[in-house]
């Protein structure tokens, strides 16, 4: 286990710097990418908005009995 801890650590800080760079097509998939994901979030909270309202107003609700 130490063998492995020490090699993985010699190779992890032993790597020299690399020259690359993202090019166009690939920022606008990440940007498509993180918009999709925005886009899925909104949508599965619009769907179970009502749920989620209920939930947190019978939430409240007890919490206000509670006190």
């Amino acid at each position: 286990m130490k063998t492995t801890l020490v090699s993985a650590f010699v190779y992890l800080f032993s790597m020299t710097g690399s020259y690359a760079y993202i090019d166009p097509g690939t920022g606008s998939i990440i940007l498509q990418a993180i918009l999709a994901f925005i886009a899925s979030v909104f949508a599965v909270a619009s769907f179970y908005w009502n749920k989620i309202k209920l939930f947190i107003k019978s939430k409240l609700k007890k919490k206000s009995e509670d006190s």
